[in-house]
């Protein structure tokens, strides 16, 4: 399976969440994204996922 990247950080560039996970593709890897993020509670916050090879898959600034 394909490994994203997602992270996500404060206004000040302090990176609140640095995590690599699988997902069957870039669809099911927005919404795993998604999940994480409401649940830490970044989802207000700058942030961003990408696969393996830097494509951009969600992101919100």
């Amino acid at each position: 399976m394909p490994m994203y990247t997602l992270t996500a950080f404060e206004r000040n560039g302090e990176k609140l969440l640095d995590e690599t996970f699988e997902a069957a593709n870039d669809e099911e890897a927005k919404k795993i994204g998604e999940q994480k993020l409401r649940e830490r509670g970044c989802w207000d916050k700058t942030h961003r996922c990408v696969n393996a090879s830097g494509k951009l898959i969600l992101f919100h600034r």
